[in-house]
């Protein structure tokens, strides 16, 4: 019960009480992957997130693992074959996480690709990707794109590319990375505000956070400072000295349809009229598109999908599948993620490179920004190397790359399949149908016996045991404090599933509200809160 939501007062107590080798600011996946390649090092990590844990970006991106074949355009060659390496280790890893998902790029008479440039491009990128055999590119007619995906236009059709991507849930990859994190020693708590540095001789020796939940503050000192905060990166290093080089924030827009309006069946990423690239991807029962790409100047606290944006993407719709006939009102949900990016002066949003920067203060700060979901743990390795060398320490060199996170140690991806059905009978002996018990397998790996001794408790206040079981383990073993928490980045049923959040917010508000003791004001305030985040959640046209 390390990582339990009702440890945090007890975890803050033991980060004021040691100097740490090693505190990062910011609980996305870069500060996660960060915090585990450190503390499997042999180094002492502390971690605050002033939100929950993916709050951010982490939780609101095209929700893959992907290689960025749209960067061959740009000829960052360097990055596409970097984060094509990358992303299958974070598989092999993390397979409970992460799946392969075939994705057809069809090609029309005066599109962006034609026939010899789409062949090229996928070959190059098997190439600097290193993709395994089965999974390389093959190009298809425009009858076999056709019968991969019937409604695709057919008008000016081609043919096809049909190379593999991964598909994940980018808050539930963060989480098991943090939970690896936590599992191997690292102390790591959300809704804990990062405010103030504290210096000695011109060196940060220490931070002051706000806890969020009870208002107390408190000082937790180290030896090296590492800035992790995505979109808040210039804030936090302001707050120290300013750089001179400087983030551009771009929002990205994803929205979601019910599969009996838009029937997709097969992942499509194709090009745009105004030659953007944009995903339509099935996933349980919903199809949804993305993404924009667009220009923010405000608080990325709350970034939303506004009218116009929900337009450009039922427009992209219309363009490559004219016989869907989408409306606004045909949108279930959606959801904005803002983008870190590094200023590049003259370019527009979707020109502005993904790479990501590290940039080192003369307190001592440590700033990483830019980059991938997908180059992660590369990330993390190079920032902790640059510590590592700091502190002149004894530490091992980076296990990440073959090492797994938090219920992916199944013996690679090829054995998960295998694993998941020879547990299914666990989970129906804790009183859960066959369905459940597989489901349950598939998203939580080798943590799902612990999801199963939930189940066994049996069901409260009205919840099913499904349901109960999950919420139970949000809660003891992922740090869910309020119910969006649980909602969003435990379960992603917001965006994929909301009528199931409108369906069980008011028992799980009320199990939270007894577990936790919370008093009427702040149940109120966390319902609150939820109905924002529901309202959000549904793009007003």
């Amino acid at each position: 019960m390390d990582f339990s939501a009702m440890n945090r007062d007890q975890i803050l107590k033991d980060m004021e009480a040691r100097e740490f080798d090693l505190l990062i600011i910011g609980g996305g996946i870069t500060g996660a992957g960060i915090a585990y390649d450190a503390v499997t090092r042999g180094m002492s990590v502390a971690l605050v997130e002033m939100q929950d844990f993916a709050a951010g970006t982490s939780s609101r991106s095209t929700k893959l693992v992907h290689g960025g074949l749209r960067y061959l355009k740009q000829f960052e060659v360097k990055m596409v074959a970097e984060v094509g390496k990358e992303r299958a280790i974070v598989f092999e890893n993390g397979p409970h996480v992460t799946t392969p998902e075939w994705m057809l790029l069809p090609f029309h008479k005066g599109g962006t690709f034609g026939t010899f440039t789409t062949n090229i491009g996928l070959r190059v990128y098997d190439f600097l990707a290193g993709v395994k055999k089965q999974e390389r590119r093959k190009m298809l007619s425009a009858e076999e794109t056709v019968k991969k995906e019937p409604l695709v236009k057919k008008e000016g059709l081609k043919g096809g590319g049909y190379y593999v991507e991964y598909r994940t849930d980018d808050a539930r990859l963060t989480m098991e990375v943090m939970k690896a994190a936590a599992a191997h020693g690292a102390l790591a708590v959300n809704y804990m505000k990062a405010e103030d540095y504290i210096y000695e001789e011109g060196k940060i020796k220490a931070v002051r956070v706000h806890d969020e939940i009870n208002g107390k503050t408190a000082e937790i000192r180290a030896k090296a400072v590492v800035n992790a905060t995505g979109p808040w990166s210039d804030k936090m290093r302001d707050k120290d000295a300013a750089g001179k080089k400087r983030l551009r924030l771009t929002k990205g827009v994803h929205i979601v349809f019910d599969q009996s309006v838009f029937p997709l069946r097969q992942a499509v990423y194709f090009d745009t009229p105004d030659g953007r690239m944009v995903f339509a991807i099935p996933r349980e029962g919903k199809t949804y598109v993305g993404t924009t790409d667009t220009f923010y100047d405000q608080n990325p606290v709350h970034p939303k999908p506004l009218a116009e944006d929900v337009d450009y993407l039922l427009k992209a719709v219309g363009f490559m599948f004219p016989e869907v006939d989408v409306k606004p009102e045909d949108v279930e949900s959606g959801w904005a993620g803002v983008r870190p990016l590094i200023y590049e002066e003259g370019r527009n949003a979707s020109e502005i490179s993904r790479k990501d920067e590290i940039w080192e203060s003369d307190s001592g700060l440590i700033t990483i920004a830019g980059g991938k979901l997908t180059g992660y743990r590369k990330m993390a390795e190079t920032v902790v190397d640059l510590v590592a060398r700091r502190l002149g320490g004894n530490y091992r060199p980076c296990r990440t790359r073959q090492l797994p996170i938090s219920g992916g140690d199944v013996g690679g991806s090829a054995k998960f399949p295998a694993y998941v059905e020879s547990r299914v009978e666990e989970g129906v002996a804790a009183g859960l149908t066959p369905g459940q018990s597989r489901a349950i397998l598939e998203k939580y790996g080798t943590n799902a016996g612990d999801l199963f001794a939930c189940a066994k408790d049996g069901g409260e206040d009205g919840l099913p045991l499904d349901v109960y079981a999950v919420l139970k383990y949000a809660v003891d073993r992922e740090m869910a404090v309020k119910p969006v928490d649980f909602f969003i980045r435990r379960t992603g049923a917001l965006f994929f599933d909301i009528h199931w959040v409108r369906q069980w917010k008011e028992p799980v508000i009320n199990w939270m509200a007894d577990e936790f003791s919370w008093s009427a004001d702040t149940e109120k305030q966390y319902r609150e809160e939820l109905e924002e985040a529901l309202r959000e959640a549904v793009p007003e046209m």
